[in-house]
């Protein structure tokens, strides 16, 4: 048996898929294309999460596309963080081009151009389906990760939330709980002490520095109501294709925080919704964060841990993370040790420090007979690429240099009025283009300070009436209860309470 023929051979029964799978591509041996040689991703293994790394302009985002296009195909929704904003094409038909008909006459995959759904979101001003979440949502741990507190702050976190809860007051955005931190540093400072203990006015000064810095981000445009609810990522269009959810953060690349802020509570939030799959056949939501390092590169200790907490554990809900960056070496050992299915395209050596992190890289892949991987990594064409994944039963398959398919859709953005178009049509627009500015803790507390001083001006004009000895100090520290309606705050202790008992 010749080289190419046993190599044939050793890809095919690697890839063999006898369920539904994703066709990626074919198999490249000495820089040619192999026909009836294809790489094919199991459906039931793409909750086990996954790397796409490659240097700029090498075919990523096309991989992404084709990938989404797939998913959706099988009625799997996507949800894709786009952050240089390339991606909204897939809502559009691709051309039937000369070079993508020769392409796919060299792997002989048939062709054919297609639109699919999508819905364009976005974290600030811009149009389309405004994400939101609730302080509360959040919860004291999350927040106080997110802020990047010691444990002693974190404790005061704890403490806001419980006095908010066991006084029914909602915190709904960032207005709220720095109303919430000035009151128990100055008007309620006494009445926090004696129910809930001391409190340095250092610490909550610390907290308060926090959250403005968290503001300078815009990140008042992201918290407050109505909070996005998760079953809307979860949809399907009338032929049954799953909707591919683009959130457009292009305007938000120089704010991290921002950004991993968003990303790790709607992904706590869907970790604590979703039910438990156990071994389905395909799984439920694929996301996509692109330029992943943005949120690695910011990142605390406690943030790594976080993420990688909920890598581990998110995928038995039927979630599949999919990380996107240029090197692999931005995203830290402990998640890309969880991630199944690694497409790497080619990688640039124009410096030292270059070559030392592609044969970096190279050590992540399993070794091989046919490549020498740290050789092929600088030598792959735009469109190829690198790839090992998971077979049905769990195992890593072969490393497979790929011709990577085209896209069915469009492979350019969307014009201003076609992004007009698709959200005039959009039901979740409409859905969350309100905001809504419900009485929560700052307008409760307002009052229970109005209500005070009136009573303290009572009491000074009954001693000027009676000549009795003032009692406004008295009233001044025990400040009247507001009676409120009953307000639903999910759990004070957070969203991840769950998952950190586990």
């Amino acid at each position: 048996m010749s080289k190419t023929d046993d190599f044939i051979q050793h890809i095919n029964d690697g890839y063999l898929s006898k369920g539904e799978s994703i066709t990626l591509g074919g198999a490249i041996l000495d820089g040619k294309p192999l026909p009836d040689t294809f790489v094919k991703i199991p459906l039931k293994t793409l909750n086990r999460h996954g790397l796409i790394a490659g240097a700029t302009g090498t075919g990523k985002t096309k991989t992404i596309q084709v990938l989404s296009e797939q998913l959706s195909s099988f009625g799997i929704p996507v949800l894709m963080m786009d952050i240089k904003g390339d991606f909204s094409g897939v809502a559009k038909e691709g051309e039937e081009k000369d070079f993508i008909k020769e392409r796919h006459a060299k792997l002989n995959i048939p062709y054919s151009v297609s639109s699919f759904p999508v819905e364009l979101m976005t974290l600030s001003k811009q149009d389309g389906v405004r994400l939101r979440s609730t302080v509360s949502e959040f919860g004291p741990v999350l927040f106080s990760r997110i802020l990047g507190l010691n444990d002693t702050q974190a404790g005061v976190v704890s403490v806001i939330f419980k006095y908010c809860d066991d006084n029914k007051m909602p915190l709904l955005d960032l207005k709220d709980i720095k109303k919430v931190i000035n009151y128990i540093t100055d008007e309620g400072k006494d009445e926090i002490e004696e129910s809930y203990g001391k409190i340095s006015t250092s610490t909550t000064g610390t907290i308060l520095r926090k959250i403005i810095e968290l503001e300078q981000q815009d990140a008042d445009l992201f918290f407050g109501e109505l909070s996005f609810e998760i079953d809307d990522l979860m949809r399907l269009d009338e032929n049954g294709k799953g909707y591919i959810n683009i959130i457009r953060l292009t305007d938000i690349q120089d704010k991290p925080k921002l950004f991993s802020t968003f990303m790790l509570s709607l992904l706590a939030e869907i970790y604590q919704q979703m039910p438990e799959k156990g071994d389905s056949d395909q799984p439920e939501l694929v996301i996509f964060i692109d330029e992943a390092h943005l949120i690695f590169n910011e990142a605390s200790k406690a943030l790594l841990e976080q993420i990688e907490s909920i890598v581990k554990l998110i995928r038995s809900k039927g979630i599949g993370i999919y990380f996107v960056t240029q090197n692999p070496m931005d995203i830290p050992s402990g998640v890309l040790a969880q991630l199944g299915l690694k497409i790497q395209h080619a990688l640039r050596a124009f410096t030292a420090n270059d070559r030392q992190a592609i044969k970096q890289s190279a050590d992540n892949y399993p070794t091989s007979e046919y490549y020498k991987t740290d050789e092929v990594l600088t030598s792959l064409g735009i469109g190829e690429a690198f790839v090992t994944a998971l077979s049905e039963k769990g195992i890593p398959t072969p490393l497979v240099a790929t011709m990577m398919r085209a896209p069915m859709s469009r492979m350019d953005v969307l014009t201003e009025s076609e992004i007009q178009e698709i959200n005039s049509k959009s039901k979740l627009v409409k859905k969350y283009e309100e905001v809504m500015d419900r009485e929560s803790a700052y307008e409760m507390l307002n009052k229970k300070i109005e209500s005070a001083q009136e009573q303290v001006v009572v009491e000074q004009e009954k001693k000027k009436d009676s000549n009795e000895p003032s009692t406004a100090s008295v009233v001044t520290k025990s400040v009247l209860k507001v009676v409120t309606s009953a307000s639903f705050i999910r759990g004070a202790f957070g969203i991840l309470s769950k998952m950190f008992k586990k």
